[in-house]
């Protein structure tokens, strides 16, 4: 018996077919403030008010995610805004309601106070920027899309926003080796629109895509659901263009894949996060577009069976596995409460969302209707269903990536974003649940399985300090005693800078100092982000 006739057995075709109308496209976090201004009341601008919104848990200022004392920078004169004025004629923001939405990031969790919204549209203009912030000792916030989620992308008091929103144009794309070369503000979604008319994809695919912008990427390490199939931007990415802090423009775009001359620079500001260089240009390598594409979503009774499906997955699906991702029930159940998205499948404690892409779809159907009929057989599926048609494929992808959404209408949320030995991927989320007991509203568990990354996520009714300090340390020496990193794909930002002793040693840190000293010597770029404050 084919795996879809079984598969059949588990669920009708009406109530699939019923549970796909209402599924619906996702939506993704807010468009950039260049794309669409979020009027709002004037910011107040005194350090005192920035200070308050970084407080600790307990209302001080000690928390590790808490900020630190301004540092000694200038402060933005008339003269300042008139050189700006003369750089970047009409692109210069300092209306305060304006300016407002690029203050704040897109959890609304941290604000700065900055005045003043640059909107450079070419290398020459963020260099003769920066040349100008770094002899005037004036702190520079660089800014994508906005949608990250450690306080990494907006300032934390009067720094300058310097938004690569305009930056958008694509330079080249050569369709025999499918390298792509495009500004650092090109949105994440248009590039993909763009290279699918061309029979190519992206090498990743976020959430975010809607409004992430490819630079912001670079600058963060966006891993997303493709990396199991195409790695990291630390391997697709061929090459970069950066501005440094003194304007110097470094020129690292190569289109090549294999240049063994000397060290390969471009991977210090791959995950850099803004603190080493302004990324202007990107060049990266795409592959062809898969002309066979299915998404099969099934449901276990327990994570060790999701585990061994995985690795039937794995060796069943081979060349053709793009994607493997997990959630738990709690995250169905929030889909359900908060945007009525129907489960398209029975009832099951976890479930796995899996990609396949391939260049024949007889072949690629083969090959999982081999891997659906041994783990049916096998006993290690509950329920079932299949996607090849784009709109069902859309539906089906929806249940996972619309999760963070559903989380943000489940109260306050305290995100954390690890990567563990796969194992151990769940254990964790079983132990804060145990941990926290009541105090949490709701505790779950999604992600990338093929990467080992989880996302836990905790929800309460609102924000509330004393929930806080039971997760943190607790989470961050979990994953510490497991080697695991206290930041899989996110980066450090403005709130996890302190932690990063639970994943790095201090000679590491020491060494990520000197660099830093080395290419910022005044400390400019996005201060206060990524690394701690015990290093001078």
């Amino acid at each position: 018996m084919s795996a879809y006739v079984m598969l059949g057995v588990f669920q009708t075709t009406q109530k699939l077919r019923t549970a796909l109308r209402h599924l619906s496209r996702p939506r993704f976090a807010p468009v950039d403030v260049q794309v669409q201004f979020l009027i709002r009341g004037r910011c107040p601008q005194s350090v005192a008010f920035s200070r308050k919104l970084h407080v600790g848990a307990d209302g001080s200022s000690s928390s590790p995610a808490s900020a630190p004392q301004r540092l000694p920078f200038s402060r933005v004169t008339v003269e300042d805004l008139g050189f700006f004025r003369k750089v970047l004629p009409g692109r210069v923001i300092t209306d305060p309601d304006l300016v407002e939405s690029s203050n704040e990031d897109w959890l609304k969790s941290v604000r700065g106070s900055s005045e003043v919204l640059l909107r450079p549209q070419t290398t020459k203009e963020v260099s003769q920027i920066l040349g100008y912030c770094h002899s005037r000792n004036l702190a520079v916030n660089p800014q994508g899309g906005n949608t990250g989620l450690v306080g990494g992308s907006v300032p934390v008091y009067d720094e300058i926003i310097l938004s690569t929103s305009l930056m958008n144009n694509i330079v080249s794309f050569d369709d025999v080796s499918g390298i792509l070369i495009c500004q650092a503000g090109c949105v994440l979604e248009n590039l993909s629109l763009y290279l699918e008319e061309r029979d190519y994809i992206m090498p990743l695919d976020l959430g975010a895509k809607g409004s992430c912008q490819i630079g912001g990427n670079v600058a963060t390490n966006a891993g997303g659901l493709r990396l199991l199939r195409y790695g990291s931007l630390h391997g697709t990415v061929l090459g970069l263009e950066v501005v440094l802090a003194d304007g110097q423009v470094l020129d690292c775009l190569s289109t090549v894949r294999k240049d063994n001359t000397g060290y390969d620079l471009k991977q210090l500001f791959i995950g850099s996060e803004g603190t080493l260089g302004i990324i202007t240009t990107v060049s990266i390598l795409c592959p062809q577009k898969p002309k066979s594409v299915s998404i099969v979503i099934l449901g276990m009774e327990t994570f060790a069976d999701l585990l061994k499906t995985f690795k039937l997955c794995k060796s069943s699906l081979g060349e053709i596995l793009s994607a493997f991702e997990f959630l738990d029930s709690e995250c169905m159940r929030l889909l359900k409460t908060h945007l009525n998205l129907p489960n398209p499948i029975l009832d099951c404690p976890f479930y796995a969302v899996i990609e396949t892409s391939g260049s024949n779809s007889d072949h690629d159907a083969q090959k999982i209707d081999n891997f659906l009929v041994e783990a049916i057989t096998s006993s290690l599926v509950i329920d079932g269903s299949v996607a090849t048609e784009e709109s069902k494929i859309k539906a089906l992808w929806s249940v996972r990536e619309r999760v963070t959404e559903a989380l943000t209408h489940d109260g306050f949320t305290y995100k954390y974003d690890i990567s563990l030995p796969v194992e151990l991927l769940y254990e964790v989320v079983t132990d804060m649940r145990q941990h926290l007991g009541n105090r949490a509203r709701s505790v779950v568990g999604y992600g990338h399985v093929g990467d080992g990354n989880l996302h836990l996520n905790i929800t309460s009714s609102a924000k509330d300090p004393a929930l806080l300090a039971s997760i943190e340390p607790f989470v961050y020496e979990w994953t510490a005693k497991f080697h695991g990193s206290i930041s899989a794909e996110h980066g450090l930002g403005l709130k996890k800078r302190n932690c990063i002793y639970y994943s790095k040693s201090r000679p590491a840190v020491a060494l990520m100092g000197n660099i830093k000293t080395l290419l910022d010597p005044k400390g400019i770029l996005n201060p206060y982000k990524t690394l701690p404050d015990d290093l001078k």
